[in-house]
């Protein structure tokens, strides 16, 4: 077996379900799940009715570069949506600079194994708390990850001013997510820019999670991007840049298992020769969907006004018992918790019959300090009437601890 292996950790849901174990819940009322982020919002049509009617596409083998519909279908929306066209820009080559996944999970697990030299004792940096795949894909690459705390202090963005020359220079890939998960935090351009001029300076690559790029509550302020940013800097072939989408929270899709990473077309190249062999070309029939799902907007525009409704009331109901963030992106909420988060959970679980996932369960302990302990993070992807259901659950669970009971 490999021997990296054993350095991974249970995912936080198997860490959920033992937590939860043995528990009965003393409520007879439905369960609700805020603990896994899920979308719960319907797949459009123009997604499922494209799909079906493309099952004859099952006959055929897809190719891994995907076909020249998908890339420039994606090729556009980019270049609309993140402005890559401007300071002297084209905006962002289909043939060389997109290349079709299966989801940002498979991705970003893979492309640590494709651009990893593990002969250099390289490091890993990620945001603490984190998405538990960025971990792995280090592990399993024969880096050693590294984990910067996204703290309040710093607006839930880690400070990458801490961070001193020798661990820049062993730094190989730098894993970034904005929106965050699970805070929704936003990087503003300014950081990107740095992070951009840090990466040539001390020769390392940029893997940019954006999957929740396009849910955010502001219409008029949609959160900007990596690309976009390196674009408008000059940088306009993205180099050490690489940005990850996903149709699962943009289209209420998480099964078509559809997105794709863009950027710097050295490493997109060296990312399809690993693909290549890794067998994992999308079926045409997804492409063909996804293709339609890139090229309409208001899909999007109604996921986003259904996320608004649902954060307006459940901010209503809990902004003034738990201290939380409000977030500009995203579907989470990341209220501190009165009690130790895992107590937390187990009591909302048991007299409440309402998962929700401890914030120790999505962070690593360094020096002492764990960022996600004493906050719960809420995926807000159930329907309107059960967030709010859940939102009074919550508030009778704190009523409860501050009345001592």
């Amino acid at each position: 077996m490999n021997p990296d292996l054993s350095l991974l950790q249970p995912y936080p849901f198997e860490k959920l379900a033992a937590l939860k174990q043995g528990l009965q819940t003393a409520s007879d009322q439905e369960h609700i799940a805020l603990q896994i982020g899920e979308p719960k919002h319907p797949t459009p049509a123009l997604i499922t009715e494209t799909l079906i009617a493309h099952l004859h596409q099952l006959a055929i083998y897809p190719t891994t570069r995907g076909t020249p519909a998908l890339r420039e279908a994606i090729a556009d929306w980019l270049t609309a949506r993140f402005q890559l066209a401007t300071a002297g820009g084209a905006g962002i080559d289909p043939e060389s600079q997109i290349l079709p996944v299966n989801g940002t999970r498979e991705a970003l697990f893979a492309i640590a194994q494709a651009l990893i030299d593990r002969s250099r004792d390289p490091l890993v940096l990620m945001p603490n708390p984190f998405y538990q795949i960025y971990e792995g894909a280090a592990l399993l690459a024969g880096a050693k990850p590294r984990y910067l705390a996204c703290t309040a202090e710093h607006g839930f963005i880690p400070d990458f001013d801490a961070i001193d020359t020798a661990t820049w220079e062993r730094c190989q890939l730098l894993y970034i997510c904005s929106p965050g998960n699970p805070t929704g935090a936003v990087f503003e351009p300014t950081l990107f820019a740095r992070l951009i001029e840090l990466a040539h300076r001390h020769d390392f690559v940029i893997i940019s999670d954006e999957c929740y790029s396009e849910i955010y509550l502001d219409e008029s302020t949609p959160p900007s991007g990596l690309l976009q940013v390196a674009a408008a800097i000059g940088q306009t072939d993205f180099s050490r840049c690489l940005v990850f989408h996903s149709l699962s929270k943009r289209s209420n899709a998480p099964g078509l298992r559809s997105g794709f990473v863009a950027g710097d077309a050295d490493l997109i190249g060296q990312f399809f020769t690993y693909r290549t062999y890794h067998g994992c070309a999308m079926s045409l029939p997804v492409q063909t969907a996804s293709a339609a799902a890139w090229c309409d907007e208001i899909h999007v525009r109604d996921n986003r006004q259904r996320y608004r409704d649902k954060f307006a009331a459940v901010l209503d109901i809990l902004g003034d018992i738990l201290p939380m963030p409000r977030p500009t992106a995203g579907f989470y909420l990341w209220p501190e918790t009165p009690i130790p988060d895992t107590d937390f959970a187990r009591r909302l679980y048991a007299e409440e019959n309402l998962s929700v996932l401890p914030g120790s369960f999505l962070s690593r302990t360094v020096e002492g300090s764990n960022p996600g302990a004493h906050r719960i993070r809420l995926a807000l992807v159930p329907p309107l009437d059960e967030c709010v259901d859940a939102a009074w659950r919550i508030r009778r669970g704190v009523e409860r601890l501050a009345a001592g009971r």
